[in-house]
This record gives structure tokens, sequence and C-alpha cells, in this order.
């Protein structure tokens, strides 16, 4: 893998705090010229450093300020039975993240509804319904303390 330098980085800090911000902005930011900025970013993107571009939205703005954190203990370890798994949780649309775990749990899924009524109905006509779920736990968010998709670079 390719060894990034210091204007690489503030490059990423920089996008990672606001994709939308263009490279002569960067470029500015830098005291470079647009030209070398632009062609950095390219680079990290083909490099694999910058996977997409994305906007964060507002869970509670667009009807969805329930967010539950779902542990799934698997009833068989099976390859086939996780891969099904996995594949079944992709198809989920209340599902925003899901984790393999190592430890007590296989599984641990982040889960966003417009209500504790819709996190029940979920769980009983969709969750439930996945064959090897062994057992399950929901934790339910109080409050946001800290929210980033940032990383420390």
């Amino acid at each position: 893998m390719e060894k990034l330098d210091g204007t690489d980085i503030t490059i990423l800090r920089i996008l990672q705090e606001n994709s939308k911000k263009t490279a002569k902005e960067i470029a500015a930011n830098l005291n470079l010229t647009v030209s070398p900025v632009y062609e950095r970013i390219k680079r990290l993107e083909k490099l694999g450093y910058i996977r997409k571009y994305v906007a964060l939205l507002n869970k509670k703005r667009i009807g969805l300020p329930v967010t539950a954190f779902c542990q799934i203990a698997m009833r068989f370890h099976e390859s086939s039975f996780i891969e099904k798994f996995e594949e079944q949780i992709r198809s989920l649309e209340e599902v925003q993240e899901c984790f393999h775990m190592a430890g007590k749990v296989d599984f641990v899924l982040k889960v966003n509804t417009e209500s504790l009524e819709a996190y029940h109905d979920f769980v009983k006509y969709k969750l439930s319904k996945l064959e090897n779920i062994g057992e399950l736990n929901s934790s339910f968010v109080l409050k946001e303390i800290k929210h980033t998709s940032a990383f420390n670079i």
C-alpha cells in the first residue's frame, strides 16, 4: 500500500469534514494550486482511500428517530448458515449497519425505525422469521452523545 504524506492526510481530513469541498477550495486551504490537489484526490480515490461520497441525513427529519442495537447469537455456526444470515440481513431495509462479531454475540445490528411499535413489528414480522437466530437482545438509544463518520487520521 502506498504511503500517504501530510498533504494527502490533510486532504482526507478536509473531505471527511465536508466532502462537498472542491479541489479549488482545498487547494486554497493548503496554499497549493488546483491541479495537484485534484490529482491527489483522484489518486486517493483510485487507491481506495476514498470509497465514496455520501450525504449524512438527520434521522429525526426523515422520520426514523428510534435507533436500536440488536445483538444476535446464532444457533448454528457453519459457514452456510452464516452466509445465508448475512444475505438475509442485507435485504432488510431497517438495518443500517451489521457487524459480524467475536465474543458472546455473533452479530450486532444497528436498526432505525419511526417508533418503538415499528421496531416491534420489524422484530416480530421480519427478524424473527430468520431461522438461525438463537438469541436476540435489543438495546435502545436514549441520547446520542457522539456521532461521527470521520476516522482519526
